[in-house]
């Protein structure tokens, strides 16, 4: 999903302060009721089965998802919504004389989302334009999400944002794929070692930005790699890389957690060109590689997967241990437009970083580092080609806490940072470093409904045609829900 966020001020204490007055009461005084998105439909479940603070999948809603969106055990008793058979089991042991049977879900599996946000904006330099200092609802996405299987083998998914920050704004298409579960079985591996998707998805992150809790995207997957070509107060050079890991890619991924699902890998080849069509025969690759280590001391727990229940969080007891790299080769000048009556650029780039998760009761601690590469070439002193010129190179990551105070109320504190020279040298930041602190509560109101407050401490931002910088502080109170 598209992620659009305006930064907003610390100010709105009070604001905060009545509306939690009224969050409280609405969850004290009014009866239970339960989320009702395509599998709560299907299940007759809440979503609190599979999601601890949604969209945040616990084990169970991981081991459901990667089970191509059927319960990891005995998925048959727990359907309550039957599915319409397209075919005798008869043509199974007749195929490939027969069309293979499959199914389709029993109900249309549609579900909603919508978000929205109140905001209090910090006093903006009129150099920047003005900007109000209160909005008391801007809305973010409407969504509609279809989701669930053809079968034992075959899944699919797709969101499709209607609107996207504000009324009457441009959607579009979020991930639509189509998943082909356990076909190394035909190959006699292990139960789940290799599975196919293809289409438009999110790559296979460590922390999904398309379902985050959070408010504002994480600062380093939308960190992109450009210079002036000019070199005019700025490092010069021709790169202009748009790749964004937060921002959904076109492609075919393979990948697979055999066995207990521990260990996990996945490897994309993907169009490089985020969610826009390709713009290079060449196509870039991403990897991953993750290790989990199951921490709880029971031997019997420690099989089990458990979803949440009333007293909140039921994940085990855990550490996880991932690495990732992308790599890619950026083509400009392609049609000799840029520089004309010159050849076609071709610079390598790759991405490479590693994470961590750590899970304890109602306490959650994760983060992510990565380093960008971008080889960089600028013109010759007589115009006539292309020769190497500094790197363009940023790091960074993210650090982020979750506490559980009731299973209702969740604690957030996350901090993310940027290093990024070339951006210095664009007048983005007053120096090379970028940081944020955003600490945060969550409420689910309902399984299904949540109110998100976060307050954002940004770095220092130049003022244009000065030589001052300001903070573009912000609060912002989200609302939150699926139906």
């Amino acid at each position: 999903m598209k992620q659009q966020r305006i930064p907003v001020a610390f100010g709105a204490a009070l604001v905060l302060s009545g509306l939690t007055v009224v969050m409280l009461w609405m969850i004290v005084s009014a009866p239970r009721a339960q989320a009702i998105p395509a599998f709560s439909r299907k299940y007759q479940t809440s979503c609190s089965t599979c999601h601890n603070n949604f969209p945040e999948l616990n084990d169970f809603g991981m081991a459901f998802k990667k089970n191509g969106f059927k319960f990891p055990k005995d998925d048959e008793l727990f359907v309550k919504d039957l599915p319409v058979l397209l075919g005798a089991k008869a043509q199974k042991e007749a195929f490939p004389k027969a069309i293979y049977p499959g199914e389709l879900p029993g109900s249309i599996p549609i579900s909603f989302r919508y978000s929205g946000f109140a905001q209090y904006n910090n006093k903006q330099p009129l150099a920047l334009g003005f900007v109000p200092r209160t909005d008391l609802f801007a809305p973010n996405t409407f969504t509609i999400i279809g989701a669930g299987s053809f079968g034992p083998t075959l899944s699919f998914w797709i969101d499709d944002d209607i609107s996207t920050g504000g009324s009457g704004a441009d959607g579009g298409l979020g991930d639509g794929y189509l998943r082909a579960n356990d076909i190394g079985h035909y190959l006699h591996l292990p139960k789940d070692a290799l599975n196919v998707r293809f289409g438009q998805f999110e790559l296979d992150l460590p922390f999904t930005q398309a379902r985050t809790i959070n408010l504002s995207d994480y600062d380093i997957y939308d960190q992109a790699s450009f210079v002036n070509p000019n070199g005019t107060g700025a490092l010069p050079g021709t790169t202009a890389n748009p790749l964004m890991f937060g921002t959904p890619q076109r492609g075919i991924e393979f990948g697979g957690y055999p066995n207990d699902g521990n260990f996990s890998w996945s490897v994309a080849f993907v169009n490089g060109s985020n969610d826009s069509p390709a713009m290079r025969n060449s196509k870039d690759v991403y990897g991953r590689v993750a290790q989990r280590f199951n921490l709880e001391r029971d031997p019997k727990v420690r099989k089990e997967v458990q979803a949440a229940g009333p007293t909140g969080p039921r994940d085990h007891t855990s550490l996880t241990i991932g690495a990732f790299g992308y790599y890619g080769r950026n083509e400009l000048n392609v049609d000799g437009t840029l520089f004309p009556g010159l050849s076609t650029i071709r610079e390598p780039f790759y991405r490479a970083g590693a994470d961590f998760r750590f899970k304890y009761r109602q306490f959650e601690l994760w983060g992510l580092g990565m380093y960008g590469h971008d080889t960089n070439q600028a013109l010759n002193s007589g115009g006539t080609g292309f020769v190497s010129a500094t790197p363009v190179t940023f790091s960074g990551g993210f650090a982020e806490a979750e506490y559980w105070v009731y299973p209702w109320l969740i604690g957030l504190m996350r901090y993310d940072v940027v290093n990024s020279p070339t951006d210095f040298l664009n007048g983005v930041s007053r120096s090379a470093t970028r940081n944020r602190f955003s600490p945060g509560v969550q409420v689910l109101v309902r399984a299904n409904i949540k109110l998100a407050f976060e307050y954002q401490r940004r770095f220092e931002e130049p003022v244009p045609g000065t030589i001052t910088f300001f903070r573009p502080n912000g609060f912002v109170v989200g609302t939150d829900f699926v139906f």
